[in-house]
């Protein structure tokens, strides 16, 4: 190995820890059941804080499966499975057969999901502007540029080298 990759290795490896440290933070900051509270009263929706993460989700990502979407909440699929059926149910998201495969149930959000995800949009973008108040704008295109790169490597990436 060259002596420039080593110096490069070990100033990765450095920083590292402090990316790790400041994902925690970040992961840690976002799941805290006060900060969907605050979102959902924001937006004035009427939602239980459990089924929010989820209506987001279907909304994102859906069509999507029940253990796919468990998979990305961290939630065991029985849960989820119930947590969506209620959603169904106020008329959010609606269940139906993946086209891919119609042993899958997949979950697809609704007018009315949307309507609600929306205003969630719009509350989130609220508080964005203060996070970001004092960031120059060219600091703030960097920071999602490099955030989208960082998002694409992990999730496309190996978990662990061999």
């Amino acid at each position: 190995m060259s002596s420039t990759k080593n110096v490069q290795n070990t100033h990765i490896n450095e920083k590292l820890r402090v990316l790790h440290g400041a994902l925690l933070d970040i992961v840690s900051t976002m799941n805290r059941p006060q900060r969907d509270e605050d979102l959902i009263r924001a937006a004035g929706i009427p939602l239980d804080r459990a089924l929010f993460p989820l209506l987001v989700g279907i909304e994102r990502f859906g069509p999507i499966g029940v253990v796919e979407m468990a998979d990305r909440v961290g939630r065991d699929y029985t849960t989820v499975s119930r947590q969506v059926a209620k959603l169904d149910s106020l008329g959010l998201v609606e269940r139906r057969g993946s086209a891919a495969d119609g042993r899958v149930r997949e979950a697809v959000i609704t007018k009315k999901g949307k309507a609600m995800t929306d205003l969630v949009d719009s509350a989130r973008e609220k508080m964005g502007q203060t996070v970001f108040a004092s960031w120059e704008p060219k600091e703030v295109d960097e920071l999602v540029r490099l955030m989208r790169k960082f998002a694409d490597a992990m999730k496309d990436g190996p978990l662990a080298t061999e």
